[in-house]
């Protein structure tokens, strides 16, 4: 991998630099710039779907573009939908606990 500057970080930064002050009101949720993915600003929402959902429906994201999974590892449903937002890509993800926890199949020889 070629060395990357702050520069080529600058997109992610200045989309969130726009979120901070377009939806001030909205809940904090964790933020994930990569160098690994320089065209890419995550936002992560731990607390339930309902901050999913707020964001959501804040960025414009449609409804039929998330995708659930669950986590086989451990008890959690897991949200996903990314936007094309100021130059970038935004990927919105929301982890919520699971009450049924997953169960596994084994396979009958």
């Amino acid at each position: 991998m070629s060395s990357l500057t702050m520069t080529d970080l600058a997109a992610p930064m200045r989309a969130l630099r726009l979120l901070a002050a377009d939806f001030p009101d909205l809940p904090a949720v964790n933020v994930a710039i990569s160098r690994i993915y320089p065209g890419q600003l995550e936002l992560a929402c731990h607390d339930g779907f309902d901050v999913f959902e707020t964001w959501r429906q804040a960025l414009g994201i449609p409804l039929e573009s998330v995708t659930y999974t669950e986590l086989e590892e451990v008890p959690t449903r897991v949200l996903e939908a990314s936007v094309d937002y100021a130059g970038i890509q935004l990927c919105l993800i929301g982890y919520s606990r699971s009450h049924h926890p997953v169960e596994r199949q084994k396979a009958v020889a």
